[in-house]
């Protein structure tokens, strides 16, 4: 049986843009699970080139965003290099999907520095992923105490609170928050479904 050529284009066609953001998705995977590492060891010039690495592959990645504000922040010492050590080794054993080990890291970086927001951000994903979503919770809500204007705190929280615990209401209520701090796409896409008015 003869294929038409102009289907056997397409069908090299896509499956060569499927390969191609495969590798593009592993090649960023890989340059941020690098960052971490780097980070962990208190390399963070390293660390931030392959957290941009990562970027430049997938522009949206989340995670690579936020480990490049925690870099930022070591440079305008806003917050101790060995907290963020001890941040970058959780965020390693999180990596690994060692959720209990990655709590214990960012206990004591928030024992270190307990007035940096992200610390509570990042142990209340791992507390998420754990299943715990009362911890969770409450550690978005004490970043959000800590610093207010922390989008991401909203984003997290409002996550666990429509994923997990099925309370459209209270996640409407935070994504909106973030949106009026310039981070709207998950109200965005929550009111295109239907799910926020």
């Amino acid at each position: 049986m003869k294929i038409p050529r102009r289907v056997s284009v397409w069908v090299l066609l896509v499956l060569f843009l499927t390969v191609g953001l495969t590798f593009c998705q592993n090649t960023a995977e890989q340059s941020f699970n690098k960052g971490a590492q780097y980070g962990a060891e208190g390399k963070f010039k390293e660390a931030k080139e392959e957290f941009e690495k990562a970027l430049k592959v997938d522009p949206s990645y989340e995670s690579a965003k936020r480990f490049l504000i925690l870099i930022e922040d070591v440079n305008e010492k806003k917050i101790q290099t060995n907290t963020a050590v001890t941040f970058f080794k959780g965020a390693t054993y999180a990596l690994k999907g060692q959720w209990a080990e990655a709590i214990a890291e960012h206990n004591k970086a928030i024992e270190i520095e307990p007035r940096y927001a992200m610390l509570y951000i990042s142990r209340g994903n791992a507390y998420a992923h754990k299943g715990q979503y009362d911890q969770a919770i409450s550690d978005f809500t004490k970043a959000i105490e800590v610093n207010p204007r922390l989008a991401m705190a909203y984003i997290d929280r409002g996550l666990v609170y429509m994923e997990q615990l099925g309370n459209k209401k209270k996640a409407c209520s935070d994504w909106k928050r973030a949106c009026e701090l310039g981070e709207c796409h998950y109200y965005t896409i929550a009111k295109r479904k239907g799910d926020c008015e």
